[in-house]
C-alpha cells in the first residue's frame, strides 16, 4: 500500500499564493505518476496537474497553466503544488494521488492511491 498525505491548504485573499505538499510513504514502485485533483463543492473531481516520477515532466490542465507549478523533491518523496495568482474559483478540496506507471493520466478513475485531501478556500 502507498499512503498520501496532503498539507499546506488554508484561506488566502485573491491574488495571493499556497503551497500545497503532498507526502508519500509505504509500498512504493519503481515508476509511478502523481497528481493533483481538485473538487469544488457540487462539481466534479478536476485533474489541476501531474508529474511523471522518472522523468520529472509536468502537466498542467489550462485553467492552472502559468499560475501553479509542480515540484518534487526524491530524498523526501514528497510532490509540490506552488499555487500563486489564485482565484476565488480555485477553491476546492485538493487531493493528490498515485498510480504505477509513467504516465500522467488526466482522469482520476486511474489513480489507485488518493490522499485525505487538503481544504484552499480563495476569496474574493
Amino acid at each position: 500500500q502507498v499512503q498520501l498525505v496532503e498539507s499546506g491548504g488554508g484561506l488566502v485573499q485573491a491574488g495571493g499564493s499556497l503551497r500545497l505538499s503532498c507526502a508519500a510513504s509505504g509500498r512504493t514502485f519503481p515508476n509511478y505518476a502523481m497528481a493533483w485533483f481538485r473538487q469544488a463543492l457540487g462539481k466534479e473531481r478536476e485533474f489541476v496537474g501531474g508529474i511523471s516520477w522518472s522523468t520529472g515532466s509536468t502537466y498542467y490542465a489550462d485553467s492552472v497553466k502559468g499560475r501553479f507549478t509542480i515540484s518534487r523533491d526524491n530524498a523526501k518523496n514528497t510532490m509540490y503544488l506552488q499555487m500563486n495568482t489564485l482565484k476565488p474559483e480555485d477553491t476546492a478540496i485538493y487531493y493528490c494521488a498515485a498510480r504505477p506507471g509513467t504516465r500522467v493520466i488526466l482522469s482520476p478513475l486511474q489513480y489507485n492511491y488518493w490522499g485525505q485531501g487538503t481544504q484552499v478556500t480563495v476569496s474574493s
